[in-house]
C-alpha cells in the first residue's frame, strides 16, 4: 500500500493535502542547515539504498529534501512538500528528526527496506506537528529474559519510527543481572545467569540455563545508537526489592547466613537488601558506574514490590529502625532510598521510582514518580509536587494477553486490545482542571518479559500495541479509534517490511501460539482484588 497524507501515526497536529506530487530518485539532493547535518546524514543512511543515489548537496538534482532550522520548539516541524522540493523546518534536531520520520511515512512502505533501488513518490502536504508530552516512553524488560545488544538497537528503531524518546531499561532483578560494573564482577559473572527458568507463570521448570549480559562498551552503543534518534536511555538499578541476583553474587548484601541462588520462578520474592552501611556503600558505587554510562538526566533506583518480612525478622534491620526513630518498614525503606538518592543528586541527576517510593514518608518533591497502579498514584504524587509519568499497568502493560482466546500464547493479565492501548489518557480524570496536572510529563509503556522469552516474541506482544501507544503521547487528546485503525492498516504494510512480526488483527499465526505451556489467565475478579488492596494502601498516604 502507497504513503499518503492520511496514513501517519501518530497522527500529526495538523495535516492539509496540497496538489502535486515529489519524486524521490537516484538524483534526489538533501541539504541541511548546520544545526540538522547529523539528522541530514541519519535520513541519508536511511533513503540511499532505497533510492540507487547518495542524496548529496548541490549539483543537478530531479528535487531537493530541505531541513532548515526556524523559530519553532526544539521537538516541533512544519513539512512542506511539492514538486521539486520536500522542506522541513523543525526547531532543533530533535524536531527535525520528527520530520524525517513522518517524510518516511509518506513514502510507500518500500522506503523502510534496505536495497532495491526505485523511485517514489510522496504526495504533496503541508503537516505541521508537535508532541503533546515530553515523556514518551517505553520500558523494556532485559533482566527476565536478555535481550542481545543487536535487538535492542532494533527496538530502538522501532520506538524512533513511532517519535517515542525515552527508553527505559530495567536492567536488574530477581532473574538476572545485564550490566558490567568494573568494580564488582560477580555482578554478572554470577548475577547475570540462572540455571533455568520458570514456563508460564505457574508452570514447570524448562531445564535451560539463561543469561547474559551487556559489558560497558555495549552500554555506550546503545546510549549512543538512542541518542543518535533523540531517544534517552533511562536505567533502573532496581532495589531494595527485585535484588536476588545481586544478593547470590555477594551474599552480605542479603539478610540470610544461607546463600542463594540468582532467581528461577516469577512474582514478588522476599529476598531483598539488609539496611547496613556497607550494602548502601556497594550501591554507591555501583550507581557511579552507572552514571558514567548514561549521561541522560535520570537515574531509576526501582523501590517497586519491596517485602518487607526479612527486615521485620532482622536484628540489624530492627536496630537501625531504633537508631534512626522509624515507625515502622515502610519509612526504613524510604530512607534507604533516600540514602541512595541523595547521593545521586548531589552528582547533578533526577531520582526516578516507582510510585512505592512515596510510601513511609516519601522522597523530597525532586523526584519523579512511574504511576503504575491504576490513577490513584498519579494524583496522590502530582499534587504532593511530584512530576508524575503515567503507566498503569491495566492499560498500557504490553506483557499482559490480549484476547481471551485459548490459543494467545501469553494467557497472563487482564485482556489489553490495541483498541483498549489506544483508549489510555495519561492525564487521570481527578486531575483535570487541577493545576497539578502539570506535573504529568508524560506516559511509558511496558514490555515486562517473564513470559517474553525471545525478540520475535517481544515483536508479538508490543506491536501493533505500541503503535497505538505512541499516539496517546504524541497527538492531541482527541481519539478516534476508526480512524486510527484505518491508518493502522498502511501502518502494518510498513512494519511487514521491516520484518516486525507483530499481532495479526485476526490472531496469532500458528507458530506464535504455544499451546500447553502453564500459565493460566487470570480471573478478572483476583485482579481486581488486588487493585482495591494496592488502592487502600495509596489512600493511607492522602
Amino acid at each position: 500500500m502507497p504513503g499518503g497524507p492520511s496514513v501517519i501515526i501518530p497522527r500529526p497536529v495538523r495535516l492539509r493535502p496540497q496538489p502535486g506530487r515529489f519524486v524521490l530518485d537516484d538524483r534526489t539532493a538533501l541539504e541541511a542547515d548546520p544545526p540538522l547535518t547529523r539528522v541530514a546524514a541519519w535520513l541519508r543512511g536511511e533513503l540511499a539504498p532505497v533510492t540507487g543515489g547518495e542524496l548529496l548537496p548541490g549539483g543537478p538534482a530531479s528535487g531537493t529534501i530541505r531541513l532548515r532550522h526556524a523559530a519553532l520548539p526544539e521537538e516541533a516541524y512544519r513539512l512542506t512538500s511539492g514538486p521539486g522540493e520536500v522542506l522541513i523546518e523543525a526547531g532543533g534536531p530533535a524536531g527535525a528528526f520528527y520530520g524525517a520520520q513522518t517524510l518516511r511515512q509518506l513514502l510507500p512502505a518500500h522506503a523502510y527496506r534496505r536495497a532495491g533501488a526505485r523511485h517514489m513518490e510522496l504526495p504533496a502536504v503541508l503537516v505541521e506537528d508537535r508532541p503533546r508530552f515530553a515523556w514518551r516512553g517505553c520500558l523494556l524488560d532485559v533482566a527476565r529474559h536478555f535481550m542481545t545488544k543487536h535487538h535492542v538497537l532494533r527496538f530502538i528503531d522501532l520506538m524512533a519510527m513511532h517519535k517515542l524518546n525515552v527508553l527505559h531499561l530495567h536492567l536488574t532483578d530477581d532473574q538476572g543481572w545485564r550490566v558490567e560494573i568494573r568494580r564488582y564482577p560477580r555482578l554478572t559473572e554470577v548475577g547475570g545467569w540462572r540455571k533455568e527458568s520458570q514456563t508460564g507463570w505457574n508452570g514447570a521448570m524448562d531445564g535451560r540455563p539463561h543469561g547474559g549480559y551487556y559489558t560497558q562498551d555495549d552500554i555506550r552503543e546503545i546510549v549512543a545508537y538512542a541518542a543518535a534518534r533523540h531517544i534517552t536511555v533511562v536505567p533502573e538499578i532496581d532495589l531494595p526489592g527485585h535484588t536476588q541476583a545481586a544478593i547470590a553474587a555477594y551474599p552480605e548484601l542479603g539478610n540470610l547466613t544461607t546463600p542463594l541462588e540468582v532467581g528461577t520462578t516469577w512474582g514478588i520474592g522476599v529476598n531483598v537488601l539488609n539496611v547496613e552501611d556497607s550494602t548502601i556503600e556497594f550501591f554507591t558505587h555501583v550507581f557511579d558506574e552507572v552514571l558514567e554510562l548514561f549521561p541522560g538526566p535520570y537515574i531509576c533506583v526501582g523501590g517497586d514490590e519491596c517485602r518487607k518480612d526479612q527486615w521485620k525478622t532482622s536484628p540489624a534491620a530492627q536496630r537501625r529502625m531504633a537508631e534512626l526513630g522509624l515507625r515502622d518498614e515502610e519509612e526504613l525503606q524510604s530512607w534507604f532510598i533516600g540514602r541512595i538518592g541523595a547521593h545521586l543528586t548531589a552528582r547533578g541527576r533526577r531520582v526516578l521510582g516507582w510510585e512505592e517510593i512515596l510510601e513511609g514518608g516519601g522522597p523530597d518533591g525532586g523526584a519523579t514518580v512511574i504511576a503504575w497502579r491504576g490513577d490513584l498514584g498519579a494524583v496522590i504524587a502530582a499534587r504532593a509536587g511530584h512530576d508524575v509519568i503515567a503507566a498503569p499497568n491495566t492499560e498500557v502493560y504490553l506483557d499482559y494477553r490480549q484476547s481471551a482466546r485459548e490459543d494467545e500464547p501469553v494467557p497472563f493479565g487482564t485482556v489489553l486490545t490495541v483498541e483498549d492501548v489506544y483508549a489510555f489518557e495519561p492525564v487521570p480524570a481527578e486531575l483535570r482542571g487541577d493545576p497539578a496536572a502539570e506535573r504529568v510529563i508524560g506516559a511509558q509503556c511496558a514490555v515486562w518479559t517473564e513470559l517474553i522469552d525471545s525478540d520475535r516474541r517481544v515483536d508479538y506482544m508490543a506491536f501493533p500495541r505500541l503503535s497505538a501507544f505512541a499516539e496517546t503521547v504524541w497527538s492531541p487528546p482527541e481519539r478516534d479509534f476508526a480512524d486510527f485503525s484505518r491508518r493502522l492498516t498502511a501502518h502494518l504494510d510498513r512494519l511487514d517490511t521491516i520484518g516486525v512480526e507483530y499481532r495479526r488483527p485476526g490472531g496469532p499465526l500458528p507458530w506464535q501460539t504455544r499451546p500447553g505451556v502453564p500459565g493460566r489467565p487470570e480471573d478478572p475478579r483476583a485482579w481486581q482484588a488486588t487493585l482495591d488492596a494496592w488502592t487502600s494502601n495509596l489512600r493511607g498516604l492522602r
